[in-house]
């Protein structure tokens, strides 16, 4: 479902409305994670993977994705909606009582587009490293795109995940980490640091690139297009991808403040006028 550059920018501005509303309209979700990784998301389901509609939970010969860092659902719903997976005006139901779209992905609803339920942190690498390993065990040439925090990689688990898929060459996994600098108590580097990551990421075997401008959706683009043009040589390939927490909402930005916190009406608002559309599609 290949779009234009310029179809994706518009798409992105209109995937942060959404953020922005979804979670105003219930007092309550992740808008500030969720703004920073918006050109990550439709790029990556606007350009870079290859995936069928109707959605199949099976997801033979077709790209799988898996979000690690649910918390930052509200993007993730958003872009499956506007890509097709299910109705955009269910994107009203956000975090409601039987709504599918919870706080968290969850996967006993059936939501179009979650393959796991996410928002404990450290779990999603390991579910991404199994699934790529069982498609090349059934000789399935497609791959696997994961998604994770950088306050997630305080997490013991993700290291166990990356020991695991450089040992077995697991080459059809593409992981890419949203390095904000921020976590819900204050920057990554003053709750625990992660020290030089590219480094300790090169040492524990995975190809590994870095792109500096991740809310530049050609830079992100370019960046995820070069990581599969490295897989199948033996190594799992992850992106550094550094952005900035609430992009797009100047109040939002330079802080951890909006990890999980939800705009009053008058910084709706505000946000919304600094995320013009000439025609927004607003659900």
């Amino acid at each position: 479902m290949s779009k234009s550059i310029q179809e994706l920018k518009t798409l992105t501005t209109q995937i942060r409305r959404d953020i922005l509303r979804m979670v105003h309209a219930v007092n309550s979700g992740h808008p500030g994670g969720s703004l920073g990784c918006t050109e990550f998301f439709t790029a990556l389901y606007g350009k870079v993977m290859n995936y069928n509609l109707p959605f199949s939970m099976e997801g033979k010969g077709e790209d799988l994705f898996f979000l690690s860092n649910g918390h930052i659902s509200p993007v993730f719903y958003s872009t499956l909606a506007r890509f097709g997976f299910f109705p955009v005006d269910e994107l009203r139901t956000f975090r409601k009582l039987d709504s599918r779209l919870q706080g968290h992905p969850t996967t006993h609803e059936g939501l179009p587009g979650v393959r796991i339920a996410s928002g404990s942190l450290g779990q999603g690498l390991s579910v991404a490293a199994g699934a790529a390993l069982g498609k090349k065990l059934d000789g399935d040439g497609s791959l696997v795109y994961s998604l994770h925090g950088d306050g997630e990689l305080q997490e013991g688990q993700i290291w166990e995940a990356l020991m695991f898929a450089a040992h077995h060459k697991i080459d059809n996994l593409i992981s890419t980490i949203d390095y904000n600098n921020r976590q819900i108590d204050g920057d990554v580097d003053d709750v625990m640091s992660l020290g030089n990551l590219h480094a300790k990421l090169d040492a524990f075997g995975w190809e590994v690139l870095e792109e500096k401008n991740g809310n530049d959706l050609e830079a992100v683009v370019a960046i995820l297009e070069k990581a599969k043009s490295m897989t199948g040589q033996g190594k799992p390939v992850v992106v550094i991808l550094h952005t900035e927490m609430g992009q797009g909402v100047d109040y939002m930005m330079g802080t951890h403040a909006w990890h999980g916190k939800a705009p009053s009406d008058e910084q709706l608002e505000s946000g919304l006028k600094q995320l013009y559309l000439e025609a927004p599609s607003d659900y």
